[in-house]
């Protein structure tokens, strides 16, 4: 597989994720994701706004993460094919590859950095709550888990295709 073309595609995935996530920010928009927040912000929302589920197991967050493995498993088909990929295990690999990356930029940058940063991230209601916008923890806390685990469907999926395509 060709490095220079991996490096490139960790510029474009980031570049494609951080639209997706921009994308998302109108305030309507930002809520369908509260589960990402942390457990104290999604508890001062909902005081002044209805409650909703929005556990792991609830419809529109199971709906949401499908979503997303399916997205993710056809950006990472398109990656590992560009890429030179031709073996299940060099599919799986790079795709992991490009995944655990994705996860390290949205945790670093995303939510160390913009999201405890920018008021624009924040929830209505929730503007005040400097402090829970910063806890590290509980991100990094889901990029190894659940993050890692789910990394694992969309590169074993982009492994499968390459090695059916190839």
């Amino acid at each position: 597989m060709k490095s220079t073309v991996i490096l490139v595609e960790m510029l474009v995935f980031a570049g494609i994720f951080t639209a997706i996530i921009a994308a998302s920010l109108n305030k309507k928009e930002t809520t369908a994701s509260i589960h990402n927040y942390p457990p104290d912000i999604q508890a001062e929302y909902f005081k002044t706004h209805p409650r909703r589920d929005v556990s792991y197991q609830s419809n529109q967050v199971v709906l949401a993460k499908s979503l997303g493995v399916l997205m993710f498993t056809a950006i990472l088909t398109g990656c590992a094919l560009i890429a030179g990929a031709e073996t299940f295990m060099q599919g799986f690999l790079l795709s992991f590859g490009l995944m655990f990356w994705i996860g390290a930029y949205d945790t670093f940058f995303i939510d160390w950095v913009l999201f405890a940063n920018l008021k624009c991230f924040r929830l209505p209601g929730t503007e005040h709550m400097d402090q829970a916008y910063h806890q590290k923890w509980f991100h990094l806390k889901g990029m190894l888990f659940p993050g890692i685990v789910f990394a694992l469907i969309p590169s074993a999926a982009v492994g499968l295709i390459v090695m059916l395509v190839r």
